[in-house]
């Protein structure tokens, strides 16, 4: 029986889950780090993070045989070391927004409709690790002549495992420097940037074995939102992801790289298959109920507030929340958003300002399946904290028409990367077959009749005049 190893490190945490290969889960281990943060500066020590899978992955290793393991991280967390692999600089993390400067050079020498020609990305921020070079390179010059290796999260972590300095397709979506159609770097911005191919990783495919090390298997693993999707069971086009975490990310498998539009805010990344998925994402969705929670019902937890929404009619008499408390990203790109309740009145209570949060993020879900015209999908897999509201997921069925279908295995992004060990190393014949074995659905939501249309059309008015 093989055991597998899903490596999902996050923003604030690393978490390990070992499953065996009837994805039954053997064993969980999770651990913490805190960013540093100065303004716009968002960083971390990377031998932090190298520290955190070290123990969890000896916690795992003391009690279970690992066949194969596959690590998922963010995109844009750039560690840029000497030839040895010795950081030479915190990793800037890909929340950090201090070369926004840079991302205008960019900008201004290639112009948005070339970038994402070239490489998927609608939009070119201070975020992407283009960017971020470009920082180090205007502001940091002993540091950058320096650099050997550029790395993002998961090559530093397989290349401190193995000794392999390699990376894979999906993660270095967002870099701004692959070429995701051709599936190579970038020449051309590696030269405005003033860096070489050889200072990055080897690109492989995704589920293609590293090396072995102490008898089990390293994978190429996926970038974090495609472990996601992986492991809630999204592998072709009449299925698609929402995770209703802090934030809000749609994951919609397509085989073609859709077109340049003007007005588009939707990201192309290469997905696990080698194929294309569109991540659409907004920055604000759980965090305002949260927000709400923490500073209006301090004595509620989050089922009685469910509990009180649940006795609000759907459209919440008038009022609407516009969800804006972080800016908007997509449909619409405005980091100086700001969000509110509108159409208050002396009839609305605490249940009315509850269920309108719960209803603007599934308004959001709405406009962005909208905006990815994905009309043809039979179901939505919800996975994240707003899965285990049964309120907000059945809002969210009758809001968008579609059946709401939640997961038996919280640890989605995990499970996805267990799945990609799995394929790796031989012990399933492709991520679809894994999936059909593995992946058990919890509960369903089927769209009651509930009428949400002129709530909607408020919502978007209201969105329209504001944002």
């Amino acid at each position: 029986m093989a055991n597998l190893l899903g490596v999902d490190v996050g923003t604030t945490s690393l978490k390990m889950v070992l499953f065996d290969e009837n994805g039954n889960q053997l064993k969980s281990v999770s651990r913490d780090y805190t960013l540093e943060t100065h303004g716009d500066r968002v960083e971390l020590n990377p031998e932090e993070y190298w520290k955190m899978f070290s123990e969890a992955y000896d916690e795992i290793k003391k009690e279970y045989e690992v066949t194969a393991l596959s690590i998922d991280t963010q995109c844009e967390t750039l560690i840029v070391t000497d030839a040895e692999g010795k950081p030479l600089y915190n990793a800037i993390v890909w929340l950090d927004n201090r070369a926004v400067a840079e991302a205008e050079k960019i900008d201004a020498k290639f112009g948005v409709k070339t970038v994402y020609e070239v490489t998927g990305q609608p939009e070119i921020t201070a975020t992407w690790p283009a960017s971020k070079l470009m920082w180090l390179r205007d502001n940091e010059p002993d540091v950058f002549r320096k650099i050997e290796k550029i790395f993002l999260l998961e090559d530093f972590l397989i290349y401190r495992l193995t000794g392999e300095f390699v990376t894979e397709k999906t993660l270095q979506s967002s870099s701004l420097y692959l070429d995701i159609k051709n599936g190579c770097w970038w020449k051309e911005m590696l030269d405005f940037i003033g860096v070489s191919e050889n200072q990055l990783p080897r690109l492989m495919d995704s589920a293609q074995v590293i090396a072995t090390c102490d008898g089990t298997t390293v994978v190429t693993g996926v970038m974090d939102q495609v472990a996601g999707s992986v492991g809630a069971g999204v592998i072709n086009k009449s299925v698609v992801s929402e995770m209703t975490g802090t934030t809000m990310a749609i994951v919609v498998p397509t085989d073609e790289f859709p077109p340049y539009q003007e007005d588009s805010r939707v990201p192309c990344h290469v997905n696990y298959d080698g194929n294309y998925c569109l991540l659409s994402w907004t920055p604000t969705a759980g965090i305002a109920l949260k927000w709400f929670k923490e500073n209006f019902c301090e004595d509620f937890n989050f089922k009685e507030l469910d509990m009180i929404a649940g006795k609000v009619e759907p459209g919440c008499n008038g009022l609407t929340f516009m969800p804006y408390l972080c800016g908007s990203i997509i449909p619409k790109y405005n980091p100086d958003a700001r969000g509110a309740f509108l159409g208050l009145t002396m009839e609305h209570t605490r249940g009315h300002f509850v269920r309108g949060i719960l209803e603007s993020v599934a308004f959001m879900l709405q406009e962005s399946l909208d905006y990815l015209s994905v009309s043809s999908c039979e179901q939505i897999r919800s996975m994240g904290g707003g899965a285990s509201s049964p309120l907000w997921c059945q809002i969210k069925a009758d809001v968008t028409g579609k059946k709401i279908v939640t997961l038996k295995n919280a640890e989605s992004a995990c499970l996805g990367s267990a799945i990609i060990a799995g394929v790796g190393a031989g012990v399933f014949d492709s991520v679809e077959a894994a999936c059909n074995k593995l992946i058990q659905t919890d509960k369903e939501y089927i769209p009651s009749g509930a009428d949400y249309s002129e709530a909607y059309q408020r919502y978007l008015a209201f969105e329209e005049a504001n944002v």
